[in-house]
């Protein structure tokens, strides 16, 4: 047995009849036209922002581009909302595993973003079962049986919509070759779901329009043009009207703060808002001022969403999105309920209430959860401010003081800890090795951690390693460097294996993801994703 293939296709991932519904014959023709059209532009994309780090890298610093000021200046918004999107106030996120979908779907979100990039390890597995369970999703067919609960889990009456995010344009899919090289990975996600599932999603969930994307990872407004550009040809295909597809935009780079105006411009008729990527914007202003010693960041907890930088990424978010008449989304509430905890649950509960306040009295219309037991606590923080409203977009924003570059790129306050270096290490190492075995998504500390966080730890590590700085926050005066690092990661690795259990250390990969975060850690250069450097670990070949 084997996949029907148009030419030029090559499956490398072992044969599954499921799957074989999902990669049939027509849907692969479909992704491999993608590819093909939009390949170059693609590579053209990754190039421009290999030349922007090195700009960047040589003194240069981000900031708001002279070209396309009449864009910024001028006065346009972007199409209506759908109804279907009109109220998103809170939005739950996680990977497409079955049970997962379902109980995301059941939630009581208004918006479920099913999640091929950050909180999935990106297996042939996963992928594929991935797209079988949004296709059985939509078809309203999908169960799950629990064995070891004996208890069956299926779509309640009312659900959540479904928005999806394929990965980043960066990301290969090595298990499906086209015309011999590997197939950008988010033309895979994009193409297979929308193949399959945008007429009844339409007729169901979207009302006529749809489907829904969540676009990670973009640093410019060129990346926008060719989501742009894929979404009118798969209109065409389709034989759907232009600008029925919408997408909402993570602003996750710090070059992307300064491209949110042109960013909607080019996405005009597909655009369904912004949304502050928050934890993925932290690593890229690491990354960004990779080159830049006098940017060194403090201890991670203390870079929160009142720091400087950060609120101002997030009014200028507000502003521009309300400006041009779409969703300006909040951030992620990476915690996750105590349950044998009582107290401490209540401190974490009150650490949601008082972000999303913060949130919604800024002008957000919404906001993410990475937990179901979240969603009541949030719903209850929007509602009371918003009351029978749908959304803020037609507030008054504040209009008080320009949010300058200088407020984007100001330099958060705090210390350096060996907490935050151990934490650092603990959070890296585990997640890593969660990665390897195909989970994306994993519970740490008492928060969800996901590629994003992982990334954070790898690359503050090296930076500190990089330019020998003060753990200032201890009053011990002791440099980070690579003996230090080497000693206090054995250290960690002794205590990851008391906290998880002989067994599961073991039988687990984390020798193996501790070999591959210490690589990156003391890397000359730092890698440009610490999932591209793992990612041929998963890959297996039929």
């Amino acid at each position: 047995m084997g996949y029907d293939v148009p030419e030029g296709v090559e499956i490398r991932g072992r044969y599954d009849e499921e799957f074989g519904g999902i990669l049939s014959k027509d849907a692969l023709q479909f992704v491999a036209d993608l590819q093909r059209e939009f390949k170059k532009d693609i590579e053209y994309a990754i190039d421009c922002r290999k030349e922007a780090e090195a700009r960047y890298s040589n003194g240069e610093l981000p900031g708001f581009d002279p070209a396309t000021k009449l864009i910024r200046d001028g006065d346009w918004v972007c199409a209506a909302v759908p109804e279907p999107l009109a109220d998103r106030r809170v939005e739950i996120t996680g990977p497409v595993d079955r049970k997962m979908v379902i109980n995301a779907l059941n939630s009581g979100a208004k918006v479920f973003m099913a999640d091929f990039e950050d909180a999935l390890s990106p297996t042939w597995e996963n992928l594929m079962r991935g797209q079988v369970n949004l296709r059985d999703a939509i078809n309203g067919t999908i169960m799950f049986h629990d064995k070891g609960r004996d208890r069956v889990y299926k779509l309640n009456q009312h659900t959540a919509t479904l928005f999806v995010r394929p990965r980043g344009w960066h990301l290969p899919e090595a298990h499906i070759l086209i015309d011999g090289h590997p197939a950008t990975a988010c033309l895979v996600d994009f193409g297979l779901y929308f193949y399959h599932n945008h007429s009844l999603f339409r007729q169901t969930q979207g009302k006529g329009f749809g489907p829904f994307f969540y676009l990670p990872k973009m640093e410019h407004s060129r990346e926008a043009m060719i989501w742009n550009r894929v979404f009118e040809k798969a209109e065409k295909v389709a034989g759907i009207d232009n600008g029925s597809i919408r997408a909402t935009v993570l602003i996750e780079t710090l070059p992307a703060v300064f491209q949110m105006d042109e960013i909607l411009h080019e996405l005009k008729d597909h655009s369904a808002g912004l949304n502050c990527g928050r934890w993925d914007y932290i690593f890229s202003y690491i990354k960004t001022f990779q080159a830049h010693p006098d940017r060194l960041l403090p201890d991670r907890v203390q870079v929160s969403m009142t720091q400087h930088f950060m609120k101002s990424y997030s009014d200028l978010l507000i502003k521009t999105c309300h400006r041009r008449a779409v969703h300006a989304m909040g951030g992620m509430a990476a915690q996750i309920p105590i349950k044998d905890d009582p107290e401490a649950n209540e401190a974490a509960m009150e650490l949601v209430r008082k972000d999303k306040l913060r949130e919604v009295e800024a002008g957000h219309d919404g906001t993410w959860a990475a937990h179901p037991g979240l969603i009541p606590t949030i719903m209850e923080v929007f509602s009371g401010r918003m009351g029978d409203k749908a959304n803020q977009i037609q507030d008054e924003a504040d209009a008080s003081g320009a949010c300058t570059e200088a407020d984007l790129l100001q330099l958060p306050r705090g210390v350096r800890t060996m907490e935050g270096l151990r934490l650092n290490i603990r959070v890296g190492i585990q997640y890593l090795a969660a990665w390897l075995k195909g989970v994306g998504s994993v519970p740490l500390y008492g928060l969800m951690e996901d590629a994003a966080t992982a990334e954070i730890s790898r690359a503050q590590i090296w930076q500190w390693i990089k330019y020998g700085a003060d753990l200032d926050g201890d009053g011990l005066g002791v440099k980070v460097t690579p003996s230090l690092f080497d000693r206090v990661v054995a250290e960690e690795m002794a205590r990851i294996a008391s906290e998880v259990g002989k067994d599961r250390f073991d039988s687990g990969r984390y020798d193996e993801a501790c070999n591959l975060f210490t690589r990156q850690c003391l890397a000359p250069k730092l890698d440009d994703f610490l999932t591209l450097d793992a990612y041929s670990k998963i890959i297996v070949v039929d």
